[in-house]
C-alpha cells in the first residue's frame, strides 16, 4: 500500500519543522516549536460477578494534553494579551470563556510550502505563560517565550488533502 495516494512515489514522511499556528484566524509570527497533539483514554477494568477469573477492558474518560507553543521574544503581544485575558496583575482578568478561550489552528506544510495537514484545537486557554527566559549577559542565546494551552480536544481538517507536488 502506498504511503501517499496522490504522490505514490514519495517515500519520506513530512518534515516536522514546516508549520504555522493561527490564533484568531491570523498566523502568529515567530513560532519555533509546538508540542505534540496527544489524547489519552483511560482504561476501566470491569469484571462480571459470575466470572471472577476474567475481566474486560472498557474505554473510560478521554483527556487531551496541553499544547505548548514557543516563540522568540519580539514586540508581538499576542501571547501576552491572551495570557492576561485569563488572569492579570490588575485583578480584572475574569477568566470568562468569551475572552480567554480560543480555537487555534495548526497547519503543516511540505517542502514546497503546500499545506498538507491542518488540525483545529478547541477551546484553548492559557494555563502558563513565560514572557521572558532567564537572562544571562554571558550567553548568546535567543530570548524565548512560551505559552501553555489547555484544550478540550482537537480534530484533523479533512478538507486539507494531499497536494500534487510541483
Amino acid at each position: 500500500m502506498a504511503l501517499f495516494t496522490v504522490n505514490p512515489t514519495r517515500t519520506a514522511p513530512y518534515r516536522g519543522f514546516k508549520f504555522r499556528i493561527k490564533i484568531d484566524n491570523v498566523y502568529v509570527a515567530g513560532i519555533s516549536k509546538c508540542s505534540a497533539l496527544k489524547k489519552t483514554t483511560e482504561m476501566v477494568e470491569w469484571r462480571e460477578g459470575g466470572n471472577p477469573s476474567t475481566s474486560q477492558k472498557l474505554q473510560g474518560k478521554s483527556k487531551w494534553e496541553a499544547v505548548t507553543l514557543t516563540a522568540g521574544v519580539t514586540h508581538d503581544t499576542t501571547f501576552e494579551a491572551w495570557a492576561n485575558a485569563v488572569n492579570n496583575f490588575t485583578g480584572d482578568g475574569s477568566g470568562s470563556n468569551k475572552n480567554s478561550r480560543k480555537d487555534i489552528i495548526i497547519d503543516v506544510f511540505n517542502e514546497n510550502d503546500q499545506k498538507v495537514l491542518s488540525y483545529k484545537v478547541f477551546k484553548c486557554w492559557v494555563s502558563e505563560y513565560q514572557a521572558l527566559p532567564e537572562l544571562d549577559a554571558g550567553s548568546n542565546t535567543v530570548m524565548i517565550q512560551t505559552i501553555k494551552l489547555e484544550n478540550e480536544g482537537w480534530e484533523r481538517d479533512t478538507a486539507v488533502t494531499e497536494p500534487t507536488e510541483i
